[in-house]
């Protein structure tokens, strides 16, 4: 009875709308949003206003998306585009330091605009983990792991919750130019 009832709060707990999976997409949009100049400041009822919930939980409440879903396929399916901060805008990633690293969530080996990136030690969960965050906002993003084994020009994975970036894709004639990195393994 107990497993059954176990089973049954799992599946109720897993179960989403076609709303909620909406919300759980990785923004696109057609131009870079505006780059915040200092630090962005906003109560909690503001951010709630501005951020989808998934958006608020992850950036606001340092969750985690789950691995591997509609997002983390979505990011794959990505061409050539720069990541933005779904918070504030600022500039974070772009797909030149993007590497598929089959974790099942987004993989980049560097921040494009490393004045825009913070990171802090992470003592959660019983583990020590290096915290990433949007240093504008103060928006959890995911966290950075070191040495592991890829070849990519840093040897970092800076895994990032999809729904904490909004891509926008790069014009056509930069496309050309600019080919994501593919899988990092050695």
């Amino acid at each position: 009875m107990k497993a059954a009832l176990v089973l049954a709060t799992a599946a109720m707990l897993c179960a989403c709308t076609a709303e909620e999976k909406d919300k759980q997409a990785m923004e696109t949009a057609s131009t870079p949003p505006p780059q915040p100049a200092g630090k962005v400041e906003k109560t909690d009822d503001e951010w709630k206003k501005t951020l989808t919930p998934e958006q608020y939980r992850i950036l606001r409440q340092a969750g985690t998306e789950r691995p591997n879903g509609e997002v983390y396929k979505e990011f794959n399916k990505q061409g050539a585009g720069t990541y933005y901060c779904a918070g504030c805008g600022a500039e974070l990633f772009t797909s030149k330091e993007k590497f598929d690293s089959h974790c099942g969530w987004p993989s980049f080996y560097d921040p494009s605009k490393a004045k825009n990136v913070t990171t802090k030690d992470d003592f959660s969960g019983g583990m020590v983990r290096t915290e990433v965050n949007c240093a504008k906002c103060g928006g959890h993003l995911g966290h950075v792991f070191k040495g592991e084994g890829f070849q990519t020009p840093t040897d970092q994975r800076y895994c990032i919750n999809g729904v904490a970036l909004k891509f926008v894709p790069a014009a056509p004639e930069e496309a050309k130019k600019e080919e994501p990195a593919k899988d990092g393994k050695k």
